[in-house]
């Protein structure tokens, strides 16, 4: 019960945070040399108030995971692994059987004929 209600409770965060990121105006590139006019009139205010609130969110978001991870149940979590682990063993199993084995194309190496020596030159 408990983890379900985490769950929601991330859901909803999530959603909020999205909002609260497209309501921000944004601080640097081309849209911040058109937005003087609007710290003037107010508007700082409530960026401060967003970016807060965005923070806020984000911090819920990462507890309230914690939260639902400690509140899972023991029983499902054992049994989802050893499906998963049934399930990727039979995986295996049928990649190996139908794999054929595999060669490596062999390259033909030409013979290298001997290395003529040059004569000895005598020593003058």
């Amino acid at each position: 019960m408990l983890y379900t209600i985490c769950i929601a409770l991330i859901l909803i965060a999530s959603v909020l945070v999205i909002l609260a990121v497209l309501v921000q105006n944004p601080k640097s590139g081309m849209a911040a040399n058109f937005g003087a006019s609007n710290q003037v009139m107010g508007v700082r205010e409530t960026s401060d108030f967003l970016e807060k609130f965005t923070w806020t969110m984000a911090i819920a978001i990462v507890v309230l995971s914690l939260v639902a991870t400690l509140a899972m149940d023991k029983g499902r979590v054992a049994e989802s692994n050893s499906e998963i682990s049934k399930d990727a063993k039979a995986l295996q199993e049928r990649v190996l059987e139908t794999e054929a084995p595999a060669t490596m194309p062999q390259a033909e190496i030409p013979a290298q004929a001997p290395a003529e020596t040059p004569a000895e030159q005598p020593a003058e």
